[in-house]
């Protein structure tokens, strides 16, 4: 094998120096010259070796002097042809080449007029190898003055609008035009290159003057590239080609092709290259999404993205598009709301696997979340155009579900969330268990504080008068809802839509500051009034006085006073304290309950019987299954407060011996088989029935 190789090697050496003696020693048959130039063109494009073994015997500059000295036309297309070859193989060749001699020999046959065709599309195409890719190339090409032939020779190549490729000279300027757009390209970027970009910003008008009386892709193509590249990520290029009316060209050509995207598929297909280029002139500057919204841009979007023909890189640039249209325009946001973008943009998130796609449309429902609540405010003041007006209903039917679609991407949301925390689950748990211990131990301190200022003075008995104006203790549900206990109507939404006395205890620790501070005060206002004669409570929070209750019998129900929910809370504790300190043996221990719900976590009786057998063998758990009421507690539980087994345990009257790990296997065992979705539907219906059935 490495004979074979070897002998491939010299094999190869031997036909380049030949061909290079060809060179040398045929200068008057340019035929031959042309042959040998073709057939060096060949072996390099085959070998990269011998592109370099080429540049070592001298033959790159020797074909590179052929290509300017050389009088017949033909030799000089196919040396710089062989030039362009060679140093697109190698870098080290195009480093050799990019010289300032070589670009002025290039602009020579740029501007000569006798040159052809061929010619200068040949000279062009070294150009544009010698560009690619090259910072010093790029520097070159404006300083010789070689960028100002390409962008006259953009001016004067198509002189007529309407372009007949049928016609081989005008398909023979064709050509050549769209070269000079690829290699003023590729002088703009790739490296970015701001002085070349200001260069070739004086292009707008003409390119908007194309794009306006030529709708065509020959015309589109290359002409929405050169734009985009040369007023990519530059602000001051996009300003001056917002100013010349490019944004307004570019969007009504936009709307005809949107429109022509019904009948051919290569309309569509246009349509998204025109997008591209209106993206990367509002990227950076959201704020000119305004001019769009004039030709109602967003609607054209919404319904090109909707086309079965477009793949998922083209989807893409159309939702990145209207996210940067819907960042800082109101008028964008509202249209993208009144044309159903945002379940569209739901169904794209669910549905599609394409991970760029997914961060476009998170972009855009991302703009949707800033824009609800200023978009719900001014709905009914937007004002329509008069051709809008007949379909104010149809508007209207579709702004009412706007909420509605809201709260399917907040599901989809929080879906992701979950998934992302899923790992940290059991970590997050045991931090929150630890947070209800702290509140638990508050609301201790809480009770032994009032116990200490209720110890320092005398309880007295209120009159019969005092009594006819304390209130009954009325009877709270699940909910903490109070139905008789307001004096009117606007009280009780008061109080339902406040916090519950009991889920109050389980808030923010600056709330059960707020508490202690509160019950403190209370306290120091009852300890001043045992000394003076006076038993009555002052809540701070409310300007009700509250009284001290007379023992509270069994099986008897008081009416709750009217109140804040914090006041209310401690009222509760404090007639519960009074009570405790006024019973014979206070050695046991009391179960503080508001109705049905508990104001301190239950306290699980130890089991009295003994928990190992004789032979000292730990005894096993009696197991007790699962009755219809306790499982309906357990999906009402998980419904209110999620997955906090203990507060769920706490909360509701389950059988003696019950545990949060029994209640969280429970509930995963129930939605995990097969029929946990019917039985879901089962257990939350009886409870709402329950529910319904229990309210006075």
């Amino acid at each position: 094998m490495e004979s074979e190789d070897t002998k491939k090697i010299q094999g190869m050496k031997t036909d380049l120096n030949l061909l290079l003696e060809c060179l040398k020693y045929q200068i008057d048959n340019p035929f031959l010259q042309k042959e040998a130039l073709v057939t060096i063109h060949s072996i390099c494009q085959q070998n990269s070796n011998a592109v370099v073994y080429f540049r070592e015997i001298g033959g790159l500059m020797f074909v590179k002097n052929l290509g300017k000295s050389s009088e017949h036309s033909m030799v000089k297309e196919a040396a710089l042809y062989t030039l362009g070859t060679i140093a697109e193989q190698n870098v080290y060749c195009q480093q050799t080449l990019c010289t300032s001699e070589l670009f002025e020999d290039l602009i020579l046959f740029l501007s000569n007029n006798d040159s052809n065709t061929n010619l200068k599309r040949v000279s062009v195409y070294v150009i544009l190898v010698l560009v690619s890719n090259n910072r010093t190339g790029q520097t070159l090409v404006r300083e010789t003055g070689c960028i100002k032939v390409l962008l006259q020779l953009f001016r004067i190549l198509l002189s007529k609008y309407e372009l007949n490729l049928s016609d081989k000279n005008v398909f023979d300027s064709y050509q050549l035009w769209s070269s000079v757009c690829s290699t003023l390209c590729v002088c703009v970027n790739n490296p970015q290159n701001d002085e070349n970009q200001m260069l070739c910003c004086s292009l707008f008008p003409h390119a908007n003057d194309w794009l306006i009386n030529c709708v065509k892709p020959e015309i589109i193509r290359p002409i929405c590239s050169f734009i985009g590249l040369t007023l990519a990520n530059n602000t001051y290029v996009q300003k001056y080609f917002i100013s010349v009316g490019g944004l307004d060209v570019l969007s009504q050509v936009l709307v005809q092709l949107e429109s022509d995207s019904h009948k051919t598929l290569s309309s569509a297909k246009l349509a998204v290259v025109v997008i591209k280029t209106v993206d990367a002139c509002i990227a950076d500057n959201p704020t000119f999404g305004e001019v769009l919204a004039k030709y109602h841009i967003v609607s054209k979007l919404l319904a090109l993205l909707l086309h079965e023909s477009l793949d998922s890189e083209e989807k893409f640039s159309i939702i990145l598009t209207l996210g940067h249209c819907t960042e800082a325009c109101e008028e964008n946001q509202y249209e993208f709301f009144k044309n159903c973008g945002l379940p569209l943009m739901i169904q794209t998130l669910t549905e599609s696997q394409n991970e760029e796609l997914n961060k476009a449309a998170t972009f855009v429902l991302y703009n949707c979340k800033k824009i609800t609540e200023k978009l719900s405010l001014s709905l009914r003041e937007y004002s329509f155009d008069e051709n809008e007006a007949e379909k104010l209903e149809d508007i209207n039917m579709k702004e009412k579900n706007i909420e509605e679609y809201w709260k399917k991407a907040k599901e989809i949301l929080q879906r992701i969330e979950q998934l992302e925390a899923e790992g940290n689950e059991e970590k997050i748990q045991r931090e929150k268990y630890k947070d209800v211990s702290s509140v638990n131990i508050n609301t201790q301190n809480t009770w032994k504080h009032l116990h200490a200022d209720s110890s320092g003075g005398g309880l007295k008995v209120e009159d019969e008068k005092d009594k006819s104006q304390s209130r009954k203790l009325q009877s709270f549900k699940s909910q903490g809802v109070m139905s008789k206990a307001c004096t009117n109507d606007d009280q009780m939404k008061t109080l339902l839509k406040s916090a519950n006395p009991v889920n109050a205890c389980y808030r923010k620790s600056e709330q059960n500051e707020t508490l202690w501070k509160a019950n403190s005060t209370r306290s120091q206002n009852f300890h001043e009034g045992t000394t003076s004669g006076k038993s009555c409570f002052v809540s701070q929070s409310s300007d009700c006085v509250f009284k001290h209750p007379n023992p509270i019998v069994k099986n008897r129900r008081q009416h709750l006073p009217v109140g804040d929910p914090f006041t209310l809370c401690s009222d509760i504790i404090n007639k519960e304290v009074i009570n405790f300190l006024s019973a014979d043996s206070c050695s046991k221990m009391f179960k503080y309950r508001c109705s049905e719900i508990l104001l301190t976590p239950r306290r699980r009786q130890l089991s009295k019987e003994p928990t190992t057998a004789p032979g000292g063998i730990k005894k096993r758990k009696m197991r007790k299954n699962f009755t219809e009421e306790e499982i309906n507690y357990l999906f009402s539980g998980v419904k209110k407060m999620g997955n906090h087994w203990n507060l769920i345990l706490w909360s509701f009257p389950f059988q003696q011996g019950r545990k949060s790990v029994d209640l969280a296997h429970k509930y995963h065992k129930l939605t995990k088989c097969k029929y946990a979705a019917p039985l879901l539907e089962e257990d939350l219906s009886v409870f709402s029935l329950n529910s319904s059935n229990t309210e006075p």
